[in-house]
């Protein structure tokens, strides 16, 4: 009987912040993605410290965090990728429906720049 090892095969590598929530950390492990969630290394981690966590592994942050453009644009840090996603109060199937469609249509177009989502829209900088 063959071995079953699951392969990874996708190639943007994610640090999850954790206002993402854990059925979107589920979904993107599934799915295959090389994901590391701040959850699991320390919840409260300050933005700085996920930034430079990011930068060093070469990981795209996702959260919903919007003091991240602050950071970047304004304090000018160093980034790998930011998906920012603009979703206060929404439920957990929405979070994961929305980064599934995300990653399906975007995923090449993303690495490295600042996106945010927001009102059906994801705007992509450089």
């Amino acid at each position: 009987m063959p071995n079953k090892i699951k392969v990874i095969k996708k190639r943007l590598k994610l640090l999850i912040d954790v206002g993402v929530g854990k059925k979107v950390e589920d979904f993107l492990l599934v799915e295959g993605y090389d994901i590391k969630c701040i959850r699991d290394i320390d919840p409260r981690m300050s933005d700085i410290e996920i930034l430079n966590i990011a930068v060093s592994e070469k990981r795209m942050v996702l959260t919903m965090d919007k003091d991240f453009g602050e950071l970047i644009y304004n304090s000018k840090l160093s980034h790998a990728g930011v998906l920012l996603l603009r979703l206060e109060d929404a439920k957990s199937i929405l979070k994961v429906d929305i980064v599934k469609i995300i990653l399906k249509d975007f995923s090449d177009n993303i690495l490295n720049k600042f996106c945010v989502y927001k009102n059906g829209k994801l705007r992509i900088k450089d």
